[in-house]
């Protein structure tokens, strides 16, 4: 896990250090830069480089910093899905995940706000999947499971709130936070389903630390009624599902975290790289959301992937689905 945070700011020094060779080379007198240069001449140019490459890197860090705890962009998608109940109106969810509570960039109090804003919105159903928790190394405060999911207890919607745990949940406390997560009112799903007004979600459990089990979900779905909806933590289960399940969300790979300009995100934590990394997918009659989550893994910064959770409206083919 280090190693992949090392990976992060070795790419980040580089591009750092790319930048300040171009300024460089932009703001060097030209008389300058065309002479033959004398050893003074390269000293002050290591020195100069070294300065600028150091400041570069601050305020890049710092805008990193500032990205992964600003406020989540929120995503908007509108989707029809087969069975529709007849005469069922259309469902506004709301997708949550990779919460990751801990200090600096994700403490109880910036949830709170999070929440208000979701009950803003007005969803019909709130789906939270996984990773409530952080075990990130370089966090400046851990909270208990308690401490952790007590605002989502004023999550405010008619159909309730489904969740999954994720792998850093397994390697925290999936019991402590499945219990925590219960005494929220929160429903939480493992490899079962569950009815939800014209929803029948099935809940995967976490695909990363080997707790999936797609065979039981797909019979606990079908002995439901209504449209079919999968909500996992990982996205890589989506290519594995039967086609009669329209909509899988996701979450887990944070869109990258950190993603380059033209290079994109530098780690997805997917076995299928870039393929299910983020946004709106739809492959045949299936498709697949993954959101960039809340929180953060490994470092708590952000680049090219801003904290987000989606809405989505999904009903009947045909319906006027405006998210």
């Amino acid at each position: 896990m280090l190693g992949i945070a090392h990976c992060h700011l070795i790419a980040i020094a580089k591009l750092s250090m790319r930048y300040a060779s171009l300024l460089f080379h932009n703001i060097m007198p030209r008389h300058q830069s065309q002479r033959s240069p004398g050893p003074m001449t390269k000293q002050r140019f290591i020195k100069w480089a070294a300065l600028v490459t150091v400041i570069l890197l601050a305020l890049l860090i710092g805008h990193m910093v500032s990205l992964a705890r600003s406020a989540p962009v929120v995503r908007h998608a509108s989707l029809t899905l087969a069975d529709w109940p007849k005469g069922q109106p259309p469902v506004r969810i709301a997708l949550v995940s990779d919460i990751h509570i801990a200090g600096p960039d994700m403490p109880p109090s910036h949830l709170d706000r999070v929440v208000a804003r979701i009950n803003g919105l007005r969803p019909d159903i709130v789906l939270l999947a996984g990773d409530f928790l952080s075990d990130k190394k370089t966090t400046t405060r851990r909270y208990t499971p308690e401490e952790a999911t007590a605002p989502l207890g004023a999550l405010h919607a008619p159909l309730g709130a489904v969740a999954v745990l994720g792998n850093h949940d397994y390697w925290v406390d999936a019991a402590a936070i499945r219990t925590a997560l219960r005494h929220r009112g929160i429903t939480v799903l493992a490899n079962t389903a569950v009815q939800r007004g014209p929803l029948a979600i099935g809940g995967v459990d976490d695909d990363v630390t080997g707790h999936a089990d797609l065979p039981r979900v797909a019979r606990a779905l079908a002995a439901l009624k209504g449209a079919k909806l999968v909500l996992s933590h990982s996205p890589d289960v989506f290519p594995d599902l039967p086609a009669t399940i329209g909509l899988t969300v996701a979450g887990h790979t944070h869109c990258g975290q950190i993603a380059l300009p033209g290079l994109g995100p530098l780690i997805t934590h997917s076995r299928y790289g870039q393929r299910y990394a983020c946004g709106l997918i739809r492959e045949g009659h299936k498709a697949l959301i993954v959101t960039a989550g809340l929180g953060t893994s490994m470092l708590p910064l952000r680049l090219g992937a801003p904290p987000d959770f989606w809405l989505i409206t999904v009903g009947p083919a045909g319906a006027a689905t405006k998210g």
